[in-house]
Order: structure tokens, then sequence, then C-alpha cells
């Protein structure tokens, strides 16, 4: 049965993004596809729709009209299943198929792991997706990744060599996920092909989120399209791992 969650979360949107829950989804949205989460990062206030590993490295900026997030340093957080330090979570919504979009601008030194990461089908600390992005590929950088209740194990099947991230640039990044057939797809910048395809259906319900595994950046511009949706009641995932 369909969560009427769509319809409740609609009084937690500004109104400018109600009438954009009306209008047209973007092109390589599937029909029957809805808005049901939209972030802006109007003001400060905004931070606290996620829930993080340690909120004490994030922050709310503003770029002329370009409202953010940004985790500026390395959370003091560790866990017993090897993974990505810098998570921030949206608290509330829980999806399983999805077209999840946002904006992304790395803000570390160029190196080869470095990178930002999205995470998705988030269960809990010891299982869920994740794609880092980075400038180089290997087996631990710039893959589609499974946390299950072991160290992450790259699932993607198909990827680049690495990509460039620059120094100022906002990167457009849209991440597709449909559970039945396992699809999982990546795309930067360019939406007509993706950097990355995996094919995975051990997890269906849970949430997103962005952030690093031991980097730093900014996120902004955040859209969630789904078929339906539903309230999270998963709390706080951080808790044992915070120092």
């Amino acid at each position: 049965m369909k969560t009427i969650f769509p319809l409740l979360f609609l009084g937690l949107l500004p109104c400018a993004l109600l009438a954009e829950k009306k209008a047209p989804v973007p092109e390589g949205v599937p029909a029957g596809y809805h808005l049901v989460y939209a972030q802006d990062f109007k003001g400060p206030s905004t931070l606290d729709a996620f829930v993080a590993t340690d909120k004490r490295v994030w922050k709310w900026g503003k770029d002329d009209d370009h409202g953010y997030i940004e985790h500026f340093g390395n959370s003091k957080y560790d866990y017993k299943v090897r993974s990505p330090y810098n998570i921030a979570l949206v608290a509330d919504v829980e999806v399983k198929d999805f077209v999840l979009e946002a904006q992304l601008r790395q803000t570390g030194k160029e190196y080869g792991h470095r990178d930002m990461c999205i995470f998705y089908n988030f269960r809990d600390r010891s299982h869920f997706y994740y794609t880092h992005i980075a400038s180089v590929t290997d087996n631990h950088a710039h893959n589609c990744f499974i946390v299950n209740d072991k160290p992450r194990t790259k699932i993607s099947h198909e990827t680049t060599k690495g990509h460039k991230w620059g120094s100022k640039d906002w990167h457009d990044v849209r991440l597709i996920r449909e559970h039945a057939s396992g699809k999982i797809e990546v795309y930067v910048n360019d939406m007509k092909k993706p950097i990355m395809r995996a094919t995975d259906k051990t997890f269906d319900w849970g949430r997103v989120g962005f952030g690093s595994f031991d980097d730093t950046g900014r996120v902004s511009n955040i859209r969630l399209y789904a078929p339906e949706s539903r309230k999270s009641k998963a709390g706080d995932p951080f808790v044992d791992g915070r120092k």
C-alpha cells in the first residue's frame, strides 16, 4: 500500500517548492515519480533537516544566492564496519526506488582519492549503499559500494577513470535506483551518459544522504523524486560511533 507521506511532507516544503512539486518532473525521471523532498538551503536552520556522523564539522553557507551545507573537517567518528566517516542523511524521508539530484562541490586538495559520496537505501550504520566519486578509480575509489555488516565492497560493473572536481565548480549529480532490477546509475554533469553502473538488490527502503570518506565539500539544491516515500523512524544511527 502506498504511503501518504508525500502529502504530509508538503507542510514542510517552502511555498516556492510546492509549485515545483506540481510541475513536470525533469527529463530522465520515470513516469509515476513525483517530488518527495526538496532542499535549497535558504538558511542555517536547514542543517537541522539532517542527521550527521558529527554535526560539529558541518555548517551552513551561502555563495551569492547559492545556499549549501558544507563539511569542513573530519568527523570524530569511527565504527566497526569500515566505510566513509563524513555522512549527513536527510533525517525524515525514506525511499526505495528513486531519482536523487543535487549539486556537489569538492573543496579539498587534489589527490587520487579526492572524493564526495552519495549514500542511499541507508537502513542503519552497517547496512547501506554509497557511491564514491573520486579523481582516480580503483577497488576503493570512484565506484559504487555496499556496506553489509562488513567493510565496504565494490559492486559497480562499470565506471570511468575518475572525475575532475576542479577547485570551484559546482557539479550536477543524478543517481537512479530501481530495487526490483537492482539498477544503480550515476551521472555527473552529463545526464545522458552514466559514469557508473551497478546492480544489487540487497537493500530496499532507506534514507539518502551526502558526504565524503575523509575529505571536505559542499552540498546544494537537493531534489528527490520517487513513486512513493515514507517517514523515517530510524532516528540517529551514528550514536555508537561518535567520539
